[in-house]
């Protein structure tokens, strides 16, 4: 059948990913409540009891808001890092040990047929990652939350065919924004978020020729628009030589209130 996914939420108000291959299905973190998360999968077709595991980014709360709960709840086991499961063990409640799973920075897994491949990511959490699956020859990767795009991130996800990048927010309307410095200078810095630019020039050295489409995800709802974080992205890479027909643009829409279309990894 082949990797096909769908982005339940996507922002600072929440994470979740769908990714599936037909045989195994699995939930990318759970940043929602339990509540939303059963909405969100009902509304893509999904059962929670459909699922096979969850894995997890990092720690923080817009990541893992209803971790403890969801996977209780459907009896999940749960992937995360040393680092993560440190992290994270005082917010998400009481784990069945059996269901509690270290998979390291850097270690790939089979859930049936499908590899699933950590990175390590520079934010500032404990021990951050980003997700990779292979399948068939497919390959879908999640990246988000990255602060920069280290030379370790673009090894571990060139070549994707569908690749969920982050556009976290315009530097002006940041810097020209509510937030506290101290925020400010958090989002911009090494261990904070990529910005419209930084992900337009990630994407002038990610995308090859089999790159079909990218996802910009995890905007801010204060300092970016998704019309905006496009635009930008676009003309930077039109800056650099890249161009598109309208109609062969690959660029998508996640959303911070409502899922993205599930969608099929191969299909051009």
């Amino acid at each position: 059948m082949g990797i096909t996914f769908t982005v339940l939420g996507s922002g600072s108000t929440g994470n979740a990913t769908i990714v599936s291959n037909g045989d195994k299905m699995v939930l990318v973190d759970a940043g929602l409540s339990m509540k939303r998360l059963d909405e969100l999968l009902r509304e893509q077709g999904v059962a929670g009891h459909q699922l096979d595991a969850l894995f997890v980014t990092h720690e923080h709360s817009d990541h893992i808001k209803g971790l403890g709960a969801f996977a209780r709840k459907y009896q999940l086991p749960i992937f995360a890092n040393e680092g993560t499961w440190g992290g994270m063990e005082r917010h998400v409640g009481t784990i069945d040990p059996e269901k509690r799973v270290v998979m390291e920075t850097g270690e790939m897994l089979r859930l049936g047929s499908m590899e699933v491949c950590s990175y390590p990511i520079s934010h500032d959490a404990a021990e951050p990652v980003g997700y990779t699956f292979i399948d068939n020859g497919e390959k879908l990767s999640l990246a988000t939350d990255l602060g920069y795009m280290s030379d370790k991130v673009r090894k571990a996800i060139i070549d994707s065919d569908v690749l969920v990048l982050e556009s976290n927010h315009d530097t002006e309307m940041l810097r020209m924004g509510r937030y506290p410095w101290n925020i400010k200078r958090r989002i911009l810095s090494d261990v904070g978020h990529l910005s419209n630019v930084a992900a337009g020039e990630a994407l002038c050295e990610l995308l090859t020729d089999r790159t079909k489409r990218v996802y910009l995800a995890h905007l801010s709802l204060d300092h970016n628009l998704m019309d905006l974080a496009m635009l930008t992205v676009r003309n930077v890479m039109e800056d650099n030589g890249i161009f598109f027909k309208q109609d062969e643009n690959p660029l998508r829409a996640t959303y911070h209130d409502r899922p993205t279309a599930w969608d099929e990894v191969r299909r051009k």
